[in-house]
């Protein structure tokens, strides 16, 4: 596929079925904590419905990969937002019939979480498969700028705005976005169920609980991927101590009301929609090494900025300035780790990235909370500052990256599409 060209009908499909899904987990991290707040006034409780949704990426990252990698993808697509469909409408029943509690709201919003490790992992491993490597940023691109519009600025004022009419309907429109997906899942060209289903060898598959540490290895066996893995969870720790208090340093260090807190958060918002549609034009006039380089450096020292000068201008345009660096850096990323690893391993690789990254934000969030609680300006001075100098000593490395298009074939049931034609 040319430079320019439509990146056609799968994609299109692809992109579709993700804002769908998307607009379902948007309306449930909205809707569950508004509902558990009305079940009962215990914080401990509340603030419980966070930590449930994000434990399944710890538990299940992993045994999704490898499921991914055994089945069709495009089954695995339809399977997991089936499930989702079926347990958003028992939701819907329970808040309906007034026998919802708190137990079961942590039961859905588990099972949520489960099932989200299996269609996340299965929509960045079908990607590679129906578009051309030198498409990849643009794919992503395509599917980030859907999930930024209808999580951060669509579900939010929606959920609220629905909710205050009954709280059934906002339950109804989270049942229904994740059916739809489901469906369009199946309408999915062959190619997205994954050449891993086909090996050329004939040799007999491998049990799937002698797996789990296939992830682990290929990372580790491959320089490049290595050293971004330990840098993206070393950096992302950081991150995520340097935000941890963003809320309280906002409202009580730089004085912004409650009130406006949403326009602020919707600079983050903003940024991260406007980095998602220039990140392929950059990547195609700079490449891919220099602008994650560039992005990465950016968006921590902006940060930096954030806490050195407690105004609203500053505060503001930095969160903005950090979310587009954010999300240009996440989206190469992905492309070229889609690029780089073996369709048949995509899953597993996916999997085991996802754990241990996602793992650690929980302990920089804890990290977060305790320097802030020394002042509210060190999250961002002192982590944000580590995470400056982790990037800077990396900037070599980083600068020097390829274009995911660069790499090659490593493995023969790797059947991606050539990088010219149509799809």
């Amino acid at each position: 596929m040319g430079k320019g060209q439509p990146l056609g009908r799968a994609v299109r499909n692809v992109v579709v079925a993700n804002v769908s899904s998307s607009l379902g987990d948007g309306v449930a991290r909205v809707a569950a904590p508004l509902l558990a707040a009305r079940l009962t006034d215990d914080p401990l409780l509340v603030s419980g419905i966070a930590a449930v949704a994000m434990l399944p990426w710890l538990f299940f990252a992993i045994p999704a990969g490898i499921l991914l990698d055994r089945i069709d993808r495009r089954r695995a697509m339809t399977l997991a937002n089936g499930v989702r469909t079926l347990v958003a409408g028992l939701l819907l029943t329970l808040s309906a019939t007034n026998t919802l509690t708190i137990w079961w709201l942590y039961l859905v919003v588990f099972t949520y979480g489960a099932f989200e490790t299996i269609y996340d992992g299965a929509l960045r491993a079908v990607l590679p498969s129906i578009v051309a490597r030198s498409d990849l940023p643009r794919a992503n691109s395509r599917v980030e700028a859907g999930e930024i519009v209808v999580e951060r600025f669509l579900s939010g004022p929606l959920t609220s705005a629905l909710f205050a009419v009954s709280v059934v309907v906002p339950l109804g429109v989270n049942t229904v976005s994740y059916a739809v997906a489901a469906v369009l899942a199946v309408f999915l060209p062959t190619a997205a169920a994954g050449a891993h289903r086909i090996d050329p060898t004939g040799a007999p598959q491998v049990a799937w609980y002698r797996q789990f540490a296939d992830g682990f290895r290929f990372i580790l066996g491959n320089l490049m991927l290595r050293k971004l893995w330990l840098i993206s969870i070393a950096v992302g720790l950081l991150f995520s101590a340097a935000t941890a208090t963003t809320v309280l340093y906002v409202l009580d260090r730089v004085g912004l009301s409650e009130g406006w807190y949403g326009a602020f958060l919707l600079c983050g918002a903003l940024g991260s929609l406007l980095a998602a549609g220039l990140t392929s034009r950059l990547k195609e006039r700079y490449r891919a090494g220099p602008v994650m380089a560039v992005a990465q450096t950016v968006s921590l020292l902006a940060l930096v900025l954030m806490g050195v000068f407690p105004t609203i201008g500053v505060v503001a345009v930095g969160y903005l300035i950090s979310a587009g660096g954010t999300t240009v850096w996440n989206i190469l990323v992905m492309s070229l780790r889609q690029a780089a690893i073996p369709g048949r391993l995509l899953g597993r690789v996916h999997g085991t990235w996802r754990t241990l990254l996602w793992g650690t934000m929980p302990l920089g969030s804890l990290l977060g909370g305790a320097l802030g609680r020394v002042d509210l300006r060190a999250p961002f001075l002192v982590a944000g500052g580590i995470a400056t100098l982790i990037t800077l000593a990396a900037f070599r490395f980083l600068s020097r990256l390829p274009n995911p298009e660069e790499l090659t074939d490593l493995d023969p049931t790797d059947a991606g599409p050539p990088n010219t034609g149509r799809v």
